[in-house]
């Protein structure tokens, strides 16, 4: 269980849900370091602050991930298994599970291993591009993979881009820090939507309001307005607890502060017709 964390929640029908490492503390080193600012704005939820207590989002490239149904128990040593864990349903593995692939030596003594393009993907033979890459599932994957792999080809149903990228100036040349080297962003681009040939029966779309919040990022206060077809707004941690409620009565703006840590969280909408519809927000 030291490996796994609890998910809680819902994942609305062709959305996407973005999880990050929680590492927020801007005066932290080392293992302790934040997260790249671009890359916390397009979380949703922040998970596993402390390695010691679960360590399921510490990954290196030779590590299998598994997304799974069921509710964990609360012994820490427990070994994850249908016995174990009450409603436990494979949802998707990435990778083969128990295997640590080599490195580009041939070495698997070490955690510096990935795995590969060429077969059979764990010797490293090829690019290893489950390291230092981002991994994208194909669009024309349509479910998880629910059985163990007798050979893991992270190219059959994931893309890879680079998980860092060049910056450039408005002429495309590339620009360059104090220190002479070329200044990196993160490549989070993709992070928050998600191409998939998914064809449901049924689909209940929510027409937007034309409400806008701002500004976001925020300092815990921020402004909702156009507000004037809602009829009430409710402010949500990432764990889906209710913060702060308000009724609405024909106000155009509304002005929300609250006191909570730095993060994510979530401006659910109700309008006067009895539609809703949520909005990230971050709390810097």
């Amino acid at each position: 269980v030291a490996n796994a964390v609890q998910l809680s929640g819902t994942v609305g029908a062709h959305d996407v849900y973005v999880a990050v490492l929680e590492k927020l503390d801007t005066a932290g080193t080392g293992q302790e370091a934040p997260i790249w600012d671009s890359l916390q704005v397009r979380a949703d939820g922040f998970y596993c602050p402390v390695y010691n207590t679960s360590n399921a989002f510490y990954w290196n490239g030779n590590d299998a991930v598994v997304l799974a149904k069921g509710t964990l128990p609360a012994n820490p040593s427990a070994v994850i298994s249908p016995a174990n864990v009450p409603g436990f349903a494979l949802v998707d593995i990435f990778g083969k599970i128990g295997e640590n692939p080599a490195n580009s030596t041939g070495s698997s003594a070490g955690n510096d291993g990935a795995w590969s393009t060429t077969f059979p993907y764990n010797n490293g033979q090829g690019v290893l591009v489950t390291k230092d890459h981002s991994m994208l599932r194909k669009a024309s994957i349509q479910k998880g993979v629910t059985s163990q792999v007798a050979f893991f080809d992270p190219l059959l149903e994931w893309d890879t881009i680079p998980a860092v990228i060049v910056r450039l100036d408005q002429n495309g040349d590339t620009l360059f820090g104090q220190s002479g080297n070329p200044i990196l962003d993160g490549n989070w681009n993709s992070l928050g939507a998600h191409a998939c040939q998914c064809n449901p029966a049924s689909v209940d779309a929510v027409e937007a309001s034309n409400y806008l919040i701002y500004p976001n990022p925020s300092n815990g206060t921020f402004y909702i307005t156009n507000a004037s077809n809602l009829k009430k707004f409710q402010v949500l941690n990432a764990f889906g607890q209710e913060l702060f409620t308000k009724e609405l009565n024909q106000s155009n703006t509304v002005t929300v502060s609250i006191e909570e840590p730095r993060g994510v969280y979530f401006v659910k909408v109700t309008t006067k017709d009895g539609r809703t519809e949520t909005r990230k927000i971050i709390i810097r």
